[in-house]
Parts: C-alpha cells; sequence; structure tokens
C-alpha cells in the first residue's frame, strides 16, 4: 500500500458515516498530510468567537464553509485581504451568517502567482481522469485543460504539463520568472493516486498558485465515492 493509500484509508476511517461531500479544511488536512502545501488555517464554527489572540498574521482570507454552497464567490463567501482583527471579526460575523454556513475557515493570504486547477474525475467510460490547465477564471474563459488516465507517474506528469497550450507561461514569459514546474508535477501526482483509488469521485484544486519556489493550494473540493475502502493505489 502506497502512503497515499494508507493517509486515504485513515482519512476515511475518521469520517464513518458522513456526507460524500468534504469539507474543505477536511480535505485541505488530508492534502497536508499527504505532503502538498496549503495555507495555514484555523475553522471556526458559526456561532463560535475569533480566537484571542489571533495566531495566524495578517494579512488574512476568510471563506465560508458549507456542504450546499457549491459556489462561494457566487454568494458572497469570500473575504480576501483582512488587516486586523476588527475586519476578522466583522467578516467571521457575516460569513456565518450565510445560509446553511457550517462556519468559516480562515487563512493566511497566499503569494501572487500563476494560477493552475489541477482536479480529477472518475469518468463513466474511461475511469478515474486526472487533468491540468490555466487556473482561476481562466479555466472557463480559455478552456485550456489537458486530461489523462489516472494514477500518473512523475514523468507523465510532466508530459502532461507541457500538453497545455499555455505552458509557456509556466516557463517564465516576457520577463516573468519561471514557476516551480516540479511543485505542479507533485500536485498532479498526488491528485492522480486520490482519484486512482476507487473511493475519491471528485476532486477539484483550483486555483493552485505556482510561484518560482513552490506551490500553494489555495481552494479544494472533494467527493467520496462510498465506504468501501482501497486496497492500493
Amino acid at each position: 500500500m502506497t502512503r497515499t493509500a494508507a493517509q486515504l484509508e485513515r482519512f476515511l476511517s475518521s469520517r464513518e458515516g458522513q456526507r460524500e461531500g468534504v469539507p474543505e479544511p477536511e480535505v485541505k488536512g488530508l492534502l497536508r498530510e499527504l505532503g502538498l502545501p496549503v495555507p495555514a488555517g484555523i475553522f471556526i464554527p458559526a456561532g463560535d468567537p475569533v480566537p484571542s489572540p489571533f495566531p495566524l498574521p495578517f494579512p488574512l482570507v476568510a471563506k465560508v464553509v458549507s456542504p450546499a454552497i457549491a459556489s462561494k464567490s457566487d454568494v458572497g463567501g469570500v473575504r480576501i485581504g483582512i488587516g486586523d482583527r476588527n475586519e476578522l471579526a466583522a467578516a467571521v460575523a457575516n460569513l456565518s451568517a450565510i445560509a446553511a454556513a457550517d462556519g468559516v475557515l480562515v487563512e493566511e493570504q497566499a503569494r501572487p502567482g500563476v494560477e493552475v486547477i489541477v482536479g480529477g474525475i472518475v469518468d463513466p467510460q474511461f475511469g478515474p481522469v486526472v487533468m491540468v490547465g490555466l487556473g482561476g477564471l481562466f479555466v472557463e474563459l480559455f478552456r485550456d485543460v489537458a486530461f489523462a488516465l489516472a494514477p500518473l507517474e512523475r514523468n507523465a506528469a510532466r508530459r502532461l504539463v507541457g500538453r497545455m497550450k499555455g505552458a509557456a507561461v509556466l516557463g517564465g514569459y516576457r520577463g516573468r520568472a519561471p514557476v516551480d514546474g516540479e511543485a505542479l508535477v507533485s500536485v498532479i501526482v498526488t491528485v492522480s493516486e486520490l482519484i486512482g483509488s476507487g473511493i475519491i469521485g471528485e476532486i477539484d484544486l483550483n486555483p493552485v498558485i505556482l510561484c518560482p519556489d513552490g506551490a500553494m493550494v489555495v481552494d479544494a473540493k472533494m467527493t467520496v465515492l462510498g465506504t468501501s475502502r482501497c486496497a492500493c493505489i
């Protein structure tokens, strides 16, 4: 059993009987255990006060957590650039008041960089598939996405990145510094192993922000197919 399979086993055991849609704090906890970079964060349940003193440095990002909300942006469920405790308290109160909110995830704000999307889905015809493309708003605007059957090893993940039409952006464009391609490869390989487990129905990391010296998974969604266990990946 690989490390990904073992971590996934422990993760599934910890959430027996819970809904198929996995809350973002739990998804990021799993990704962190698998060695992927995610922002330091604290989940504040709806109705709970903001901890004092707050242990994360400003600026911060706050996001509503709710299984009933497909797009946080559509309901005004994201606050960025929170600069002090008063702004944080107001943001947490407002986000907690959104219908069906379980609470608020407060995280360190990521550095700017190149946004990509990495995801996976179990296709009815082809089985587990992993994808990578330009992220953020660009994934909808340019549709620059490449697909491959999962799981992938690192060389196959590198080839997948090279199939993106916008791959040149990652290598440095018009004087910009190239991003950390190997950090992106690590994210792709891990996502491909998760979706190839037979237990994860869908996973969506968008955006993953790439910088010259690493990556950061800023937003993460995942669904679990059922309660059966994966034997290997």
